[in-house]
């Protein structure tokens, strides 16, 4: 662990959720999942090393689940990263990590399942970008199954606008595209991959003016970079950070106490049993 590396690397959302931990074991905590958020993309298997950490010091903390979650996902072992998202789901009570398990479910070869997952949650209640992650995700179950044409489909969300770039607009681009091309409309797949690579120059060129989201594109495919104008915001992208996660037996006793139910919730979990259908 370098020793530059402070809990206040952290965000202090995250940090608030650590709170019911000893002083010395939160800070701990902090500075490995702050390394996880540090090393994800350009070292995966040394970020789970700290996610994995993390989890054995606090594992019963939601931010911490939600990080191995994470970690396990971005080195391959998409059958952990299910359980772990699980998990964090049941201890937060949120959806915000919905698309990931659409994705780990593809990941362990059931897009059917995948695609259950996804229409179980209210997409009207879940942030802008959430619900963009979603429906990317849903659209490549659709793939999985060989139905470009619903998959598609699954795209035709309110925040596909071709004339405006958001955070989320590139990937939403270049899903479209990659749908397009396998429908063999290859024009229409080369115009909106255009439009992914405008909206990421865009999106790239405004970074340096602050937090700004939202850029107005009166044509996209003639407007140079500096003729974009820039649009104030809405407030509704989730903090850079705030994924997170992690399982691990060796749970801090200062952590917040689970029932009785929430630990077979849990076993149920790893064994691979699926409560709803239990309930069933």
């Amino acid at each position: 662990m370098p020793d530059e590396v402070t809990p206040k690397d952290l965000s202090p959302a995250a940090r608030h959720e650590l709170k019911t931990l000893s002083k010395e074991n939160a800070e701990w905590v902090a500075r490995h999942l702050a390394m996880a958020s540090s090393l994800i993309d350009e070292n995966p298997e040394l970020a789970h090393q700290h996610a994995l950490s993390a989890s054995r010091r606090a594992g019963r903390i939601g931010i911490v689940r939600e990080t191995l979650a994470i970690t396990a996902y971005a080195t391959g072992d998409y059958a952990l990263a299910l359980r772990e998202l699980r998990t964090y789901r049941r201890i937060s009570g949120k959806d915000d990590q919905i698309a990931l398990m659409v994705d780990s479910e593809r990941g362990v070869g059931r897009p059917d399942r995948a695609l259950e997952v996804g229409r179980a949650v209210d997409r009207g209640a879940l942030p802008a970008s959430v619900r963009v992650e979603l429906a990317i995700a849903m659209s490549g179950a659709r793939l999985d199954l060989d139905d470009p044409a619903r998959a598609l489909t699954e795209l035709d969300i309110p925040e596909l606008d071709p004339d405006r770039a958001f955070e989320w607009s590139p990937g939403l681009f270049a899903a479209r595209a990659a749908v397009l091309e396998e429908l063999g409309r290859t024009e229409e797949a080369a115009e909106w991959q255009t439009r992914a690579i405008v909206a990421a120059e865009a999106l790239y060129a405004a970074s340096g003016l602050g937090d700004l989201e939202t850029i107005e594109i009166e044509e996209i495919f003639e407007t140079a970079l500096d003729e974009v104008s820039v649009v104030e915001p809405e407030d509704d992208q989730p903090e850079a950070f705030e994924e997170s996660g992690a399982a691990v037996d060796e749970a801090d006793p200062q952590s917040e106490e689970f029932t009785i139910e929430d630990e077979v919730d849990e076993i149920l979990a790893e064994a691979g049993i699926d409560e709803e259908r239990i309930d069933d």
